[in-house]
């Protein structure tokens, strides 16, 4: 039999995807999207729009093939996108990194995060703290690195988290603590006081903070704030962001960090040896689209309202208690008062119910917390207004199943 390591191991387990004998399962998400094919139904539960991002960011792709730059670019990214994303900080932020030494492109915030991990933690010692439910690739990240999950666990039905339950959780031996502002899976936005309590923590225990905020451009209330921007944060936050979102490119995988030039430096030491370099025709085109103007911003912003909203009023009439988003693609709806016990089993029966998808929030929990979301689904509001519509319709159907 062939000798494979363990790292493999590590990384399923982490991710949750390691049955009782060993045998590595399947994701939740790619049996939803077969289920949807075989059935037909709307797929509501992969958050990938449907849609092309703008013009003026696909006819700059298509104009750097066309010009030639299909080879290797620099290791730290093209000096227009380095430009690109330092103009962009400062323009929404007030943020000022330096484009040579405190910013990196990747291969997409997916990249940016396992590098960040596998470059600052040392190993089992080093707890992240993360706010549960997750995105799957953070544990399988810090499984990787060798580091611990230290799970905050996020209530139903705002996700705000505990203060208390924080403040124990970050201790010295915290390396890092990880944000993802706005939240998937559950569409929060971080209060005022909660970013202010992770940097006060970070301070007392010099931990750094690693931000997750793809979906910057994507909240309804209010402007995002970047954690980094608040006083004594900078220093010490390593924050993420990628392209795929904000222009509906998810499948170009351009992301960038920012973050102080020590972290930078060791974040490319293991970058280099992933990734190396990607996506040059696609770096200049991302440039382009953080240089499109405020309309273009506040476009995007007003469009996801619409659809959330869209989504929001379909599930309410179907008979789901539905949660308020603040930003980001996603909506959590518990099913519990459509009769449902088992967000798993529910999820598994939709699309021969009702024709829709979706995906049960346990999968985005660790076993000691799964039973507080049982119950709750998350869809996909990143579709267009026709599709979102046709789910609609759809699921009136689970009214007269109850």
């Amino acid at each position: 039999m062939t000798n494979i390591s363990g790292a493999w191991r590590r990384t399923a387990a982490g991710a949750g995807l390691l049955g009782p004998e060993g045998e590595v399962s399947p994701t939740i998400f790619a049996e939803m999207s077969a289920l949807a094919a075989r059935t037909g139904a709307v797929n509501l539960g992969q958050g990938f729009p449907d849609e092309d991002g703008p013009a003026e960011v696909l006819v700059a792709a298509r104009r750097a093939i066309a010009d030639g730059a299909n080879q290797y670019p620099p290791g730290r990214g093209i000096p227009g996108l380095l430009a690109a994303v330092s103009e962009h900080q400062s323009r929404f932020y007030g943020l000022g990194w330096d484009p040579g030494s405190e910013i990196l492109v990747t291969a997409g915030a997916t990249e940016a995060l396992a590098a960040t991990l596998l470059a600052l933690i040392d190993g089992p010692g080093d707890e992240v703290v993360v706010f549960e439910p997750f995105y799957d690739a953070y544990a399988a990240a810090v499984a990787l690195a060798g580091g611990t999950l230290v799970p905050v666990p996020l209530a139903w039905p705002d996700f705000q988290p505990d203060l208390d339950a924080l403040g124990d959780a970050v201790t010295d031996r915290t390396r890092i603590i990880l944000v993802n502002d706005p939240h998937n899976p559950t569409g929060v936005v971080f209060s005022a006081e909660t970013r202010e309590r992770i940097v006060a923590l970070a301070e007392r225990h010099d931990a750094v903070i690693v931000t997750d905020e793809v979906y910057e451009h994507l909240t309804f209330d209010a402007p995002h704030v970047p954690i980094a921007t608040l006083p004594g944060a900078r220093e010490r936050t390593v924050s993420i962001s990628s392209a795929g979102k904000t222009f509906r490119t998810t499948g170009w995988k351009i992301g960038w960090i920012t973050a102080p030039a020590d972290l930078v430096t060791a974040i490319l030491t293991v970058k280099q040896f992933l990734t190396f370099v990607n996506g040059s025709p696609f770096q200049p085109a991302i440039a382009a689209g953080l240089r499109l103007g405020d309309d273009f911003f506040s476009g995007i912003r007003e469009d996801m309202r619409r659809r959330k909203d869209v989504l929001g009023a379909a599930l309410a009439a179907a008979g789901f208690a539905v949660s308020r988003p603040g930003g980001g693609y996603f909506t959590v709806a518990d099913a519990a008062p459509l009769g449902a016990d088992d967000a798993v089993r529910f999820c598994r029966e939709l699309p021969d119910r009702a024709g829709v998808v979706g995906v049960p929030l346990t999968a985005f929990a660790t076993e000691p917390h799964r039973g507080a979301y049982a119950t709750l689904v998350r869809f996909a509001a990143c579709k267009r207004i026709s599709v979102l519509e046709d789910a609609a319709a759809r699921l009136q159907s689970l009214g007269s199943t109850r």
